[in-house]
C-alpha cells in the first residue's frame, strides 16, 4: 500500500468533460499542485452519496482556502457514471475521476474485492498530494467512515 512520503504511481484516470472523454496523466492531475483526493467504493452508493461526496462539496471552499488547488473524487466506475453522479450531487467544485479498470486503485494498493457485490473496488480513503508526493493518507477501516471525511482532512491541511 502506498504510504505518506511516497510518489504516486504513473497511472492515468479518465474524465468525461465538455471536450468528451479525456485520459489524464499524473503530471496533468498532480504536478505543481496541492490536491485533496478522496476515493469511494462506488458512485451512487449510500455512504458515498449521502455523506462522503456531499461533505467535500460543502467544505470545498474551506479546503481550497488552505492552499489546495483541486479536489478530486475517484471511484472504480466508468467516466459516464462519475459524470452523472457528480451532476446529480451538484459537485461542480469536485473533479470526478474514473478508474474504470481499477488500475490506479490497484497501483496504490488500496483495492478490495467485494466479490459478487461489485468486484474490485477502492477502499474508502482520502489523501493530500503535493506535487505528486503523498503528504497525508487517511484510509478507513472496513465499514468505518471517520478519517477520510472532509472535516477530518481539513484539520490536516
Amino acid at each position: 500500500m502506498i504510504a505518506q512520503g511516497q510518489t504516486l504511481p504513473a497511472v492515468s484516470l479518465t474524465q468525461l468533460g465538455e471536450e468528451g472523454m479525456q485520459t489524464l496523466t499524473n503530471s496533468e492531475l498532480f504536478a505543481n499542485k496541492k490536491v485533496v483526493l478522496f476515493a469511494v467504493p462506488g458512485a451512487f452508493t449510500p455512504t458515498c452519496s449521502n455523506a462522503h461526496l456531499p461533505e467535500f462539496i460543502t467544505l470545498a471552499d474551506k479546503i481550497k482556502a488552505q492552499g489546495v488547488d483541486a479536489i478530486y473524487c475517484v471511484a472504480v466506475n466508468d467516466a459516464f457514471v462519475m459524470k452523472a453522479w457528480g451532476e446529480s450531487q451538484n459537485a461542480a467544485e469536485i473533479q470526478m475521476l474514473a478508474d474504470g479498470d481499477a488500475s490506479f486503485t490497484q497501483a496504490l494498493g488500496l483495492d478490495m474485492n467485494t466479490a459478487g457485490f461489485g468486484g474490485i473496488r477502492s477502499k474508502r480513503y482520502a489523501m493530500i498530494v503535493d506535487n505528486n508526493l503523498v503528504t497525508g493518507l487517511f484510509v478507513e477501516q472496513e465499514k468505518e467512515f471517520v478519517v477520510s471525511r472532509a472535516a477530518a482532512v481539513l484539520e490536516q491541511l
